[in-house]
């Protein structure tokens, strides 16, 4: 797990006035990471482009060139005059070295761009528009300085943002990295320290990236068990009774004891290790709904979710049941929309009317509008990069792939979360451990990566 941040401004900051370094030592560590990820990874005199702009982004780019001089062949393309103090200084100190300048883009192994750090705001003006999508389709090894040039501090990005291999963040990670438009252009993604080690350039935070073994699957080591042990999640299923299955089928393959799934459809051809049900079981001890529900119960019939402090999760069309209002109210909530039910929720409860567009440029935003409206509740928001948060915390998941955009993957993570609340984890560790769960299985398929289905998902799960 990594430490998140929306700026890193205020970081330097208290580099220059605790630690007494100056933002030129920060800069030439900026630098030395690149350049040793460089000398690392292509032979001496590789064809090396850097492309610049005039503020401190730029005189990253200028000081890598310095430093690559001689053993490599630089060419600095210089898209603005440099305009910051630093810019200028480590334009000087180029030029005493004689490193040459180009006009335009040329063949090259790596091309860098040093053109816009996290300050971008509003368009590209069209020269740079033209520039960045021939460095884009150039044959070439693509190394972003601290960020793609093109993303924004929300996470949105321009049609033409610089689409890298590898991005070099400077000091800790931003939050800006992981929006659902950014992963597209950001490639891997690897923090330079700045003069100290990043234990000590970061500060407290709330947000938090997850690595993938933070993961921690169920266990059974206790002995003297039985199948109440572990739990029984009832999953109340709807008209499309198919989601309901695949809830439950992953929730019994991912250790609950007991899973019984409750229908008013005729459920004689449920697997033999599912049981059925018209009424909750008394033993109950959490619940998924919403999966495939339609208009399957009325709120009357779903009143008594109300009465009572199970675990719940909730997916999919309980979002649009009339129920979810006083759901909200409730604690021991996950619920776990895709962006439409996101945005059709936020306009339900009154925090926000926004088009879908608008959400994926502002995630982090209306995450955080939503859990500062109801603060007891634990959401995920699916896509490319999963938000997992509640109330002040936040957590990303970057580890899911396009293989899960498939229907019925998501009732599977219903059930990985179901399958926790009903073993006893409080429901923020339940979220983060079946997002992660649920990101892995995908990479554990050897598929094709449109041939996974859900049913590959569940099979998967004994694998974890």
């Amino acid at each position: 797990m990594q430490k998140l941040f929306d700026e890193v401004s205020s970081l330097d900051k208290r580099c220059y006035d605790e630690f007494f370094l100056s933002e030129d030592i920060l800069m030439e560590h900026a630098a030395d990471a690149m350049a040793t990820y460089i000398r690392h990874n292509f032979v001496a005199n590789s064809r090396v482009l850097i492309v610049t702009g005039g503020g401190n982004n730029g005189a990253d780019g200028i000081a890598l060139a310095r430093l690559l001089a001689k053993e490599y062949d630089v060419k600095l393309l210089l898209v603005d005059k440099p305009k910051s103090q630093m810019a200028k200084l480590q334009y000087k100190r180029a030029q005493s070295l004689g490193i040459e300048r180009v006009g335009e883009p040329q063949m090259c192994d790596v091309v860098v761009d040093a053109l816009y750090g996290t300050g971008f705001r509003g368009r590209f003006r069209y020269e740079v528009k033209v520039l960045l999508r021939m460095l884009n389709a150039l044959d070439a090894f693509k190394i972003a300085c601290d960020v793609p040039s093109g993303l924004e501090q929300s996470g949105a990005t321009q049609r033409d943002t610089f689409q890298a291999d590898i991005t070099f963040t400077m000091g800790a990670l931003k939050k800006m990295l992981y929006s659902d438009y950014a992963k597209d252009f950001v490639g891997e993604v690897k923090v330079a320290d700045l003069g100290v080690a990043r234990e000590v350039y970061e500060i407290a935070t709330q947000s938090y990236l997850l690595d993938e073994n933070d993961l921690k699957v169920p266990n059974r080591r206790k002995k003297d068990a039985h199948k109440g042990s572990f739990g029984h999640l009832s999953v109340i299923a709807g008209d499309k009774i198919g989601a309901g299955l695949l809830c439950a089928k992953s929730a019994l393959r991912f250790g609950v004891g007991l899973v019984t799934l409750l229908s008013k459809k005729d459920t004689c051809a449920i697997p033999i290790s599912l049981m059925s049900s018209q009424k909750l079981p008394s033993n109950t001890t959490a619940i998924a709904i919403g999966m495939g529900l339609g208009d399957a119960f009325s709120f009357e019939e779903l009143e008594y979710l109300s009465v009572h402090d199970l675990p719940m999760v909730l997916d999919a069309d309980i979002f649009a049941h009339p129920i979810i209002k006083g759901l909200l109210l409730k604690k021991n909530i996950v619920i776990t929309p895709h962006p439409k039910e996101f945005v059709s929720l936020l306009k339900k409860m009154h925090i926000a009317d926004i088009t879908i567009d608008e959400l994926q440029k502002n995630r982090f935003k209306y995450v955080a509008m939503f859990c500062k409206t109801y603060p007891r509740i634990v959401l995920i928001l699916k896509g490319a990069n999963v938000i997992i948060a509640q109330d002040k915390e936040l957590y990303v998941n970057p580890h899911g792939t396009q293989l899960l955009a498939k229907g019925g993957s998501g009732d599977v993570l219903s059930g990985l979360v179901g399958a926790l609340l009903a073993q006893g984890y409080k429901p923020l560790d339940a979220a983060i451990n079946a997002s992660l769960a649920h990101t892995k299985l995908a990479k554990l398929y050897t598929g094709a990566d449109f041939s996974l289905t859900p049913e590959d998902l569940v099979e998967l799960i004994g694998n974890l």
